[in-house]
């Protein structure tokens, strides 16, 4: 998830922007060195339909559009659908999806404030009251499914990233952490509970396996962007999901920077896949 922001810091909360999966944490450790994407690691990329535009190296994998962290392994494992498809309006997942439900997935927050534990509580709430086959705890011991770490990382190009997550894996569990920035142009100095749980609240979205919903053109929520890819593998249409741009869809690719909770179409797609 991401947000603009502006050399004059009054305006700063003006404009914010989801990177999806992408979210963050209160720790302040130092950044995975960046270095330049490679072509190759580009095609990869684009071969598995998602956006090379932006593309960073970071801790060991990539980060695209803004807030989906994809590793190796991801960018080099098989497609296993059968149709590749041009995205068009609808709201589309990944091939992997979080499977053996009924299921209670664990979520730990470490070293993070209040708002940040707040906020996945808050998460949490609205997908359980859902009533899906899948649940979600949040725990402060033993193992967890998801956990919610912190990173520290600037503006940079007008635009600040707010956390980010990735998709479930083939083994058909959620991916396992989402991180969210602790910059003080993320989120200021007394983040608000709300806007934070919603920007958790759509990295868990990523982690159970949606993609953004206006993947055909994020310039609908973000201004700019166009398409995210060519819709190869991880990009399945859900069936039943508006055949238009779908207003204030949690799992939009740029947030408005206030509270931002799931929408009626968001309830069909949830409800069709858990």
């Amino acid at each position: 998830m991401k947000k603009q922001t502006s050399s004059i810091l009054s305006i700063l909360f003006l404009a914010v922007f989801v990177t999806l999966a992408a979210c963050q944490k209160e720790s302040k450790p130092e950044a995975p060195a960046q270095g330049e994407v490679s072509q190759q690691v580009l095609d990869q990329i684009k071969a598995k339909g998602f956006s090379t535009a932006g593309v960073r190296a970071y801790n060991g994998g990539y980060i695209v559009e803004n807030d989906i962290f994809l590793d190796q392994e991801n960018l080099s494992a098989e497609s296993t659908t059968p149709n590749v498809r041009i995205a068009e309006v609808e709201q589309y997942r990944t091939n992997n999806l979080v499977r053996n439900l009924p299921r209670v997935i664990r979520v730990k927050v470490v070293n993070l404030g209040t708002a940040f534990v707040q906020g996945t509580d808050l998460a949490i709430q609205r997908y359980n009251a859902l009533g899906l086959s899948i649940t979600f705890q949040r725990v402060t011991s033993g193992t967890a499914n998801i956990t919610i770490q912190g990173f520290y990382e600037g503006p940079s190009g007008g635009f600040i990233t707010l956390g980010y997550a990735g998709f479930p894996t083939s083994s058909g569990n959620p991916y396992n952490s989402i991180s969210m920035n602790t910059h003080p142009q993320a989120y200021g100095s007394n983040p608000n509970v709300n806007y934070v749980g919603s920007v958790i609240q759509h990295e868990i979205g990523h982690c159970i396996g949606f993609r953004h919903t206006d993947y055909m053109n994020r310039a609908y929520s973000c201004g700019s962007g166009g398409n995210e890819g060519s819709a190869g593998v991880g990009a399945v249409r859900i069936p039943g999901t508006p055949s238009g741009p779908d207003a204030a869809s949690w799992m939009l690719a740029c947030s408005n920077g206030g509270n931002r909770t799931f929408n009626a179409n968001d309830r069909i797609a949830l409800n069709y896949l858990y």
